[in-house]
C-alpha cells in the first residue's frame, strides 16, 4: 500500500466532511437551498495560496486538536499525541522525554495522556522535535511554563522555534505560536542518552530548514530494535521545490534527504501525523499480535519512496518538463 501524500489525504478528507456537513443542512432546508448553498471543496491552489485556509481545513479534517487514547509501542517508546499528531513519551530510568507537542491547545490534552500512562510531567527531563511548525511545535512553551521542561533544537530551526515561527518561508506569520527558549542547540548527528534509550539526531532539512530524523535504539527483553522518525521529506501546498524555490538550496535539501532516509532501515517508525504509519490500524493489531504489530520495515520503504517521487514530480511540474514533453508529442 503506496502512502497517501498530505494533500491527497487532506483533500480526501475535507471533502467527506463537506459532504457530511452538506447532508445535515439538507434535513432542514429544502433542495433547492441545499443545493445553492452546498460548500466547494477547496482546491490544491487554493489550499496553497490561503495559508490560514489550509490551516483551518488542516486542523479540522485530519482531528490535529482531538484528544486520544495514549498507547505503549514498545519498550520504553509510547504515543502520548492527538487523534492526527503524533506526539511520543521515552520513559527512562533517568526521566522522560518528550517528543513532539502538537497545536499550541494540546498541551493539557498531552499532559493527561502522560497521567493516564501513569507518568507524571513534572518527570519531563528533556523535550525534542521534528520540526518547527505550529502543528508540531505549539505547546512546548506551555511544557516549560508548566513543569520546567527543557528543549532541544536541531540548530537550523533554533530562530524559528523561539520566534514561534515568524518569517517562516512558506507560511510568514500565518502560524504563529508561542515562542519557546531553546536550552540545548543541536547539530547534526548528536545523540542523547538518558537510562537505558539512546537517541540520534539527523539533521533532514527540507520541510523545514532545521527538520530532524530521529533514531531510537532501544532493547526489550534481550532484543534491540531501532525505531525511526522520518522527518523534512514532504511538502505541503505552495512550496516551490524547483523554480523560484522557496529558499536557496532546498532543492539539494530535499534530495540529500530522501537519500538519508532510503539509507535508513527502521524496524519500527512513527511520525508526526499519525495516517502516515497508520496509528489506528496498528494500535488495533497490537492488541493482538503485540509488538508485531508495529514492526514494518516495507510500510517505511514505501513511505519514503512515496514522498521522493511526489518531490520529482513536483520538480518536473515547476520544471516544466510535463508541458515540453506534450509539446514533442505533438509535433
Amino acid at each position: 500500500m503506496h502512502a497517501m501524500t498530505p494533500v491527497k489525504l487532506l483533500s480526501r478528507t475535507a471533502a467527506c466532511l463537506l459532504v457530511l456537513s452538506t447532508q445535515s443542512q439538507s434535513q432542514t432546508q429544502s433542495p433547492s437551498q441545499a443545493g445553492s448553498q452546498a460548500p466547494a471543496i477547496p482546491t490544491q491552489e487554493q489550499l496553497a495560496n490561503d495559508n490560514n485556509l489550509f490551516l483551518a481545513m488542516a486542523r479540522k479534517a485530519l482531528k490535529w486538536e482531538e484528544p486520544d487514547e495514549p498507547v505503549r509501542i514498545v519498550g520504553p517508546v509510547y504515543f502520548v499525541g492527538t487523534k492526527g499528531l503524533g506526539c511520543f513519551l521515552f520513559a527512562t530510568s533517568e526521566g522522560l522525554v518528550l517528543m513532539n507537542t502538537g497545536m499550541p491547545s494540546s498541551g493539557p490534552m498531552i499532559a493527561d495522556s502522560i497521567r493516564k500512562l501513569g507518568f507524571r510531567p513534572e518527570d519531563i527531563k528533556l523535550m525534542i522535535n521534528g520540526h518547527a511548525h505550529v502543528d508540531h511545535a505549539g505547546a512546548f512553551a506551555y511544557f516549560k511554563e508548566q513543569f520546567g521542561a527543557p528543549l532541544a533544537v536541531m540548530r537550523e530551526d533554533v530562530a524559528a522555534m523561539e520566534s514561534g515561527d515568524k518569517n517562516d518561508f512558506k507560511y510568514a506569520d500565518d502560524f504563529v505560536y508561542p515562542a519557546a527558549k531553546v536550552d540545548r542547540i543541536l547539530r547534526d548527528g548528536d545523540v542523547i542518552r538518558m537510562g537505558d534509550v539512546r537517541l540520534t539526531a539527523y539533521l533532514t532539512p527540507g520541510h523545514t530548514r532545521g527538520a530532524t530524523t530521529w533514531i531510537a535504539d532501544i532493547v526489550v527483553d534481550g532484543k534491540p530494535y531501532l525505531v525511526a522518525f522520518p522527518d523534512g521529506a514532504g511538502f505541503n501546498p505552495g512550496y516551490r521545490v524547483a523554480r523560484n524555490p522557496s529558499y536557496p538550496g532546498i532543492t539539494d535539501d530535499y534530495r540529500r534527504t530522501h537519500h538519508q532516509l532510503e539509507m535508513l532501515k527502521p524496524d519500527i517508525w512513527l511520525a508526526q501525523h499519525n495516517e502516515y504509519y497508520d496509528l489506528a490500524g496498528k494500535r488495533k493489531r497490537a492488541e493482538t499480535e503485540g509488538v508485531n504489530a508495529w514492526i514494518d520495515p516495507e510500510g517505511y520503504r514505501q513511505f519514503i519512496a512515496g514522498k521522493k517521487r511526489a518531490f520529482e514530480d513536483e520538480v518536473d511540474l515547476e520544471m516544466g518538463v510535463e508541458k515540453v514533453a506534450a509539446e514533442k508529442g505533438t509535433k
